[in-house]
Parts: C-alpha cells; structure tokens; sequence
C-alpha cells in the first residue's frame, strides 16, 4: 500500500457520511433480485407467515459482513485470500471453501441472467417489438386483472385456468431488450469507474425504495388490501405456514435468505469495494504505534456505519416488498414466475395506482433490476479477477489487474444472458443462487469467527458484546443451511 495516501478518519457525522459508499452498492445489488423478485415470490407463496424469516435473514448476516470486511482492511488481503488461508481440507492448493466458492459463483452467474430477463421483460411490456409481444403482453393483462377481481370477488365467469393454459408465446421481444441492456451494461462497465457506479446505483435504489414505501402506505388506505395488524402478527409469530398442495414456501423463504440481506456473494465482494473505496489505503501497512492504532480505530468505525446505514435501506425494503407479495399477490394467487413474472410483480402495484401502476412499477422495476445486473457485474468483475490469481490460472501483475477487471467487465454480463437465453426462467434462477448462498453462508461464518481470533489485533479488539452476536450469527447462518438442506432432501423424497 501506498504510504501517500495514509490520512486521518473522519470525526464528525457529516464527515463520516461523506466516507460511505460501499454499503449502498451492496444495497443496490440486493434490491433487484432478492427483494423484487425473490422476497415478493416467498410472500407470494407463503403469505404473512414467513415474513419472521425474512427480516432476520437481513439482520443476522451482517456482523459477518463487518468482520470479513474488518479483516481485509486491516490486512490489506482480499476476502477469497482470507477464505484460501483458512485451515481445513485443500484440493489441488486450493481450500475446499474457495471452491465452493467457485461452484455458488457459477450459479450466481446464472441469476444474473435472471435479471437481466426481468428487465427485458420489464422494457418489453414497455416497449414491445413484436405482434406475438404485443399478443402476450394483452393475455398476461387479462390474466392478472381477473385473478385480482377474483379475490374481490368480483370475477364470476372467467376461467382462470384456461386464461393460463392459453398464454400465446411472448416471441423474442424480451431476448432482444436483454440483449440491448446487456451489451449497453457491457461498454458502460468497461469504460465506467466506482464513482459513477455508486452515483447511479444510489438513484435507482432510493427512488424506487420511496416509491415502493409510499404504495405500501396508501394501499392502507383501501379497505380491499389494507394489511392488518393480525396479519402482521401473524408474519412475527415464528410459525411455520400450513402445508399447501404443489407449494414450497420454506424452501423458497430459505433460498431466498441466501440472498436478501448481505448474501454470501455480497459478503465476499463487498470488502473488495471498500477496498477500492481506499479504507485500508488510508489505514496504511500494519504498525504497532498508537497513530496507527487511531486510524484503524476511526476508519473501522467508517466500516460499521456503512454496513449498518445499509442495512438500514435493505431492509426495509426487503419488508415491504414481503408485505406486498403477501397482502396482495398471495390472495390473488399469483406467483410471479416464468416470462410473466414482471407483469405478476406489477400487480402489488394496481391497487393504489390503477391504469398508472404498470408505467410506474415497469420504470422502477427496470431502474432496479437494472442497478442489481450493472452492480453485481462490476463486482464480479473484481472478484474473479482475484480468483484466477488464487486458483492459479493467471499471475498477478499490478498494471495488469485493471485490464483484467475491465475484460471481465465485458465478458459477465453476456454470458449472464447466455445463462437466460438457454434457461429463460428468471425466478427459478434467481433461487437457484440463493439456494447456493444459503449452503455458503455457514462456511463464512466460519471464516467470519476464526478471522476474529486468528489475526486479532489487541488494540482493536471488538467488545463481548460484539463477539456474542458474531457467533449468534455464525450459528444462525448454520441452522439455515442445514435446514435448507433439510428441506430440500425432504422434499426430494416426499
């Protein structure tokens, strides 16, 4: 590290807000496809009763996510190091973790190519191409609007299950929209630098963050979909839902705890952004002196601010789309799945909004979804250019590291839509990772703990306090993996 770029840490909340930044991209990864998509579809199974598993799968992951990013700036390591030095089984030199690793990061490629289908699907409603896109943008209009009048008891002589037996095909409408955002996130990431990726990703979550809010708060306003307080009661009860035919709503609620919150994915890349941001740069190389000592102190401090400011923003808005998905797409039985799954999401939106919602909703859909595909190809840009350096599949070179990362850049997001061109089920791969997250979360918290032992440093010791919710945390991602793994064996057998 570079010693002309040691300076103190802020004092002053101003000062310190001002030092944010890496927390709001995670949160701009996580909005898209685990509280849009994901979250919305668990409530949408589950209705009120998991809601309990929602909100502590944001809390409980984040004294994770500040202890990995604790050890990477005061190392000046990157967390796929960390995760490679730890003790246990290592095949071919690599730790059996980073592999795993490797496997859950290949699946998370794949939902990316879920997102990048909802925007597609999203701009294709908006803008369709095609007669056959025009076609099924109508049927799949026709289908959401009867089954919302059913639950009002209003629908009487539609046929519902002919409605989705008869789908016309979408045609290639959504594939070509991907594909334009796909190539348009490609050039923007080559050529773009952090400052532009946290301005934008900033803007697209806050807005539709508020906009999403404010539905929430006028849909109590209609008697219809007011949520109750029974209801919310329900969803705090820690209970299980009651078995429903054909449905799954643990296994998703646990697939999607892999991923609301800090995932696995955005445990390991978000101390890559504070690194980028400069924290460990302005700590500077370990010194047992007392100056040092003051700045770690101070810019740790930055740390926790900006993952717990985050965690603010996440859930938050990972409660209020749960609601949502409950209050309304749960009673109307929709779930949003397949090339209808955004025209399904629009339908929380009908209710306050009417013939406005799906404009609206299709903009702030689009904007979020979006910020999820252009953050999340950034970092795994980053990523995996340290990756290939560990596993051995390249050497590192300094001047060589950005155009490393700017390919990579380029290459992520077309094979993400490959992923969805070849498997064009965007909700199905969206779990798909988060199943894959919530089997890696246990083995962070893990790393998580022995990081806090093994390279303590006694000055900067974290309080009792602290260390009881970190392995509170670890033993919590473990019970969800294990119970995910549970399910889904039960369920493979049932």
């Amino acid at each position: 590290m570079d010693k002309k770029l040691i300076r103190k840490p802020p004092t002053t909340f101003l000062g310190t807000l001002k030092e944010l930044g890496p927390g709001l991209i995670v949160a701009g990864a996580i909005v898209g496809s685990g509280e849009l998509i994901a979250t919305t579809a668990t409530g949408a199974e589950a209705g009120f009763w998991l809601m309990w598993v929602i909100i502590v799968g944001c809390i409980i992951k984040v004294f994770v996510q500040v202890e990995v990013g604790r050890y990477v700036i005061l190392t000046g390591k990157t967390a796929l190091e960390g995760i490679n030095a730890l003790p246990g089984l290592r095949m071919k030199g690599i730790h059996w973790i980073a592999w795993f690793w490797l496997a859950m990061f290949i699946t998370s490629t794949a939902q990316q190519g879920g997102i990048v289908g909802g925007v597609g699907q999203a701009l294709s409603i908006s803008v369709p191409i095609t007669e056959e896109g025009i076609a099924f943008n109508e049927a799949a209009e026709t289908q959401v609007r009867a089954k919302l009048d059913q639950a009002l008891g209003l629908a009487t002589e539609v046929n519902l299950e002919a409605l989705s037996a008869n789908l016309p095909d979408p045609g290639y409408d959504i594939y070509i929209w991907a594909l334009i955002v796909t190539i348009v996130t490609a050039l923007i990431l080559f050529f773009g630098r952090y400052g532009a990726i946290e301005t934008v990703v900033t803007l697209f979550v806050a807005a539709f963050t508020l906009v999403t809010l404010l539905n929430l708060v006028l849909l109590q306003m209609n008697p219809d979909w007011a949520v109750s307080w029974e209801s919310l009661w329900q969803g705090l009860s820690f209970r299980l839902p009651p078995a429903q035919e054909g449905m799954t709503p643990i296994i998703t609620a646990l697939a999607t705890f892999g991923i609301i919150g800090v995932g696995a994915g955005e445990i390991i890349f978000y101390p890559y952004w504070c690194l980028e941001k400069g924290y460990a740069a302005y700590i500077g190389p370990r010194e047992d002196s007392d100056a040092w000592n003051a700045r770690a102190k101070g810019w740790l401090r930055v740390l926790r601010w900006d993952a717990w400011l985050s965690l603010v923003v996440y859930t938050t808005s990972t409660v209020v789309f749960y609601i949502l998905g409950a209050a309304i797409l749960h009673r109307a039985d929709l779930n949003p799945q397949g090339m209808e799954m955004i025209r399904t999401l629009a339908a929380m939106y009908e209710p306050v909004f009417g013939s406005w919602s799906m404009g609206l909703f299709l903009a702030g859909a689009a904007a979020v979804l979006y910020s999820t595909f252009f953050v999340v190809g950034a970092s795994k840009a980053r990523v995996f250019a340290d990756a290939l350096v560990i596993f051995g599949w390249r050497k590192h070179d300094p001047k060589n590291d950005r155009n490393w990362i700017k390919g990579l850049c380029l290459a992520f997001p077309i094979i993400s839509f490959l992923f969805f061109w070849l498997y064009p089920k965007p909700k199905e791969l969206v779990l798909l990772a988060g199943t894959m997250q919530a089997f890696l979360l246990p083995m962070l918290g893990f790393a998580a703990i022995y990081f806090r032992y093994k390279h303590a440093i006694p000055a900067l010791r974290p309080t009792k306090l602290w260390d009881f919710f970190l392995w509170l945390s670890a033993f919590g991602l473990l019970v969800a993996g294990i119970w995910l793994a549970w399910s889904k064996l039960a369920s493979a057998f049932m």
